[in-house]
């Protein structure tokens, strides 16, 4: 098979990968731009645990309990898109707040 001409310099060398990155001299490689340990970091990694843990009581039909770990959960995350400007997390997670809320109110005023 044979590659055109732009594809023929394209040969994989071992090394480090920031080195190479910083060979390529491109707009178009980005570097990781989520923050690391700021008030971001603790809030996304402890959300993200208390997503986890409502997953668990779900899967054990632990109700509401579930419901009230996952609404903490995306509370955390909603936060967080906030911090970041993320239209995308805050959209989600604002969704997912009115999505658990609402069955906290059902479970409560619906006698479930």
């Amino acid at each position: 098979m044979n590659k055109p001409d732009w594809m023929k310099n394209d040969v994989f060398t071992p090394g480090k990968l920031s080195d190479k990155i910083k060979a390529l001299n491109s707009s178009r490689v980005f570097k990781k731009v989520t923050p690391k340990g700021d008030l971001s970091w603790y809030i996304k990694w402890a959300s993200s645990l208390v997503i986890l843990t409502g997953m668990v009581l779900t899967s054990a039909s632990i109700e509401p309990w579930n419901m009230v770990t996952h609404l903490i959960g995306v509370s955390g995350w909603l936060v967080v898109g906030m911090l970041w400007h993320d239209r995308a997390l805050i959209m989600l997670n604002g969704v997912a707040i009115f999505i658990f809320a609402s069955g906290l109110v059902n479970y409560f005023f619906n006698g479930s």
